[in-house]
């Protein structure tokens, strides 16, 4: 197995998810099976408790893991399909640990951070790096490593990446991202100062990834090299540009891969095949239209809660060849949509911005202006409309009292938290002669991922029908609602899961591409 393993230095939030997810798609473009691995050095079991104004959105995979928003690049860039393994917390390490101690795993032996925390660590990344992509045994794993270098909380990461670097059965290439800083002129001290750090860890990179305005002229190339012992040629500039998906083709301008195979010692490589990522560059370069798209939540002041949401549309717009602005519509503030195409209402939780979203989803429907609604936004959708026809309707998530509970909780459901709600990929039955069967392609069978614990009732399901809401979509096996739309309207569906989560660079969610098809 051959790993690359992606560390930070100087300040947080530098883009390591984003380098690793070019370097797997170069690599993958290369014939290469890739895997990936986030080391999340919080103590949190998963990220399915932690706020999204803080961390971001909440990623669900395929087996129902809630994790970093990192792991969602991934799976996007390499189109892959991860597991609750491949994020690693520290939570998770500290768990098992304490699990075993508990059932005498470790003979009465006092139980250390070396060697027991680094060990379970070792294990948990060999396990996983070797877990099947494609029906393969991946040829590379890339190791993304949360946080920044001298954290208290990566110190057993690092040491246990450190011991496993040493076992000649393994290879490791070691790439540090770190930030120039741009003050009037650039600086490296910071990075020079972060690589000292790690090397006093008892890792050398033997990359240098810099994210820096420009090119980096010689001089400060020549100082780096003799201050963190890296070859001037292995220091890369990863310079601004104009968004993510330009960041493959400025590792392949400077040969990244080449270096990266000359350190693993790889001969005979096969030729690389570029031409489905081009494909998306060459999207970018050309004139097209415009559609305005409104998100309406109330996260938007920290748009990385919705990114998987931003970057379906993305995938969508280069199918069809439009360009994508996203307006962003607070629904703590009162409602005014105006030169938009489409609108979203996104998943989340809580009363807050309730008024706002049923006030939008009223507005799309009688103004027939296309909408989706996922999860939350379905729920939503479903209560305007009863709500308009004199039925005080309301979800007992906002209102516990309400006569009406046409959205209630789960079975099983008793508001424990963590790990509890419907998570993951689960079958829906589309019903024919519907809208959102046409948009599936005819396909009445389909998987989708779930995160929610809320869910429509069927005793209103007359009612909801006579009113010209149709469901569309069931799960057969506990007739739960799925998808409801109104036929009539020229996009208006509302989705119990969540399909931005299954959207790839090359293969756009039907539901994303009919959403933008209505605005055309």
């Amino acid at each position: 197995m051959k790993y690359i393993v992606i560390t930070g230095g100087v300040v947080s939030g530098l883009g390591k998810g984003i380098c690793a997810s070019s370097i797997g798609l170069i690599l993958k473009s290369f014939g290469f099976t890739i895997t990936a691995i986030k080391i999340d050095p919080y103590i949190n079991i998963d990220a399915g408790l932690m706020s999204p104004s803080e961390h971001g959105e909440n990623y669900v995979l395929e087996d129902g893991g809630e994790c970093d928003l990192d792991l969602g690049n991934y799976e996007r860039f390499l189109d892959i399909n991860l597991t609750k393994d491949h994020n690693i917390t520290t939570g998770k390490i500290y768990n098992t640990v304490i699990t075993k101690e508990r059932h005498g795993h470790y003979l009465g032996k006092t139980v250390q951070i070396v060697p027991h925390i680094t060990n379970e660590i070792q294990k948990w990344i060999d396990y996983t790096s070797k877990l099947h992509i494609d029906n393969k045994i991946p040829d590379f794993c890339i190791i993304e490593l949360g946080g920044t270098i001298g954290d208290m909380e990566n110190a057993p990461f690092v040491e246990g990446i450190r011991q496993m670097s040493l076992n000649q059965e393994h290879q490791f290439c070691f790439i540090h991202v770190s930030l120039i800083i741009d003050n009037l002129e650039l600086k490296t001290k910071p990075t020079q100062q972060s690589v000292a750090s790690l090397r006093s860890l008892g890792i050398i990179p033997n990359l240098l990834i810099l994210r820096t305005p420009y090119a980096l002229h010689n001089d400060l190339l020549n100082k780096l090299s003799i201050q963190c012992h890296i070859p001037q040629s292995n220091i890369i500039s990863n310079t601004n540009v104009p968004n993510i998906y330009y960041v493959p083709n400025n590792f392949i301008q400077q040969k990244v891969m080449d270096k990266i195979f000359y350190h693993f010692r790889m001969n005979n490589v096969p030729m690389p095949n570029f031409n489905s990522y081009y494909s998306i560059i060459n999207h970018f370069n050309k004139n097209k239209p415009t559609l305005n798209i409104t998100i309406a939540g109330k996260y938007i002041n920290m748009p990385d809660t919705y990114l998987s949401l931003i970057r379906a549309l993305d995938h969508a717009s280069f199918l069809l060849g439009v360009a994508i602005c996203i307006k962003w519509l607070n629904t703590e503030e009162p409602i005014v949509i105006k030169d938009t195409h489409a609108v979203i209402i996104p998943g989340g939780f809580g009363l807050r911005g309730i008024r706002g979203k049923l006030e939008v989803a009223r507005i799309c429907r009688k103004y027939k202006i296309p909408m989706l609604g996922i999860c939350l936004g379905m729920q939503v959708m479903i209560c305007e409309l009863l709500q308009d026809n004199m039925i005080d309707a309301e979800s007992t998530e906002w209102n516990s009292k309400t006569p009406n509970p046409v959205i209630h909780i789960l079975p099983n459901q008793n508001q424990v938290y963590g790990g509890t709600m419907r998570l993951g990929n689960f079958p829906t039955y589309i019903h024919n002669n519907t809208k959102t069967l046409s948009i599936y392609n005819n396909n009445n069978n389909i998987v989708e991922r779930h995160r929610h614990r809320y869910e429509f009732n069927n005793t209103y399901t007359d009612t909801l029908n006579n009113l010209g809401m149709t469901i569309s979509g069931i799960n057969k096996e506990n007739n739960l609602v799925e998808i409801v739309e109104i036929t009539e309207h020229p996009f208006y569906i509302g989705c119990q899961f969540h399909p931005e989560y299954s959207s790839k660079n090359n293969y756009p969610h039907p539901l994303f591409i009919g959403l933008l098809k209505s605005c055309l």
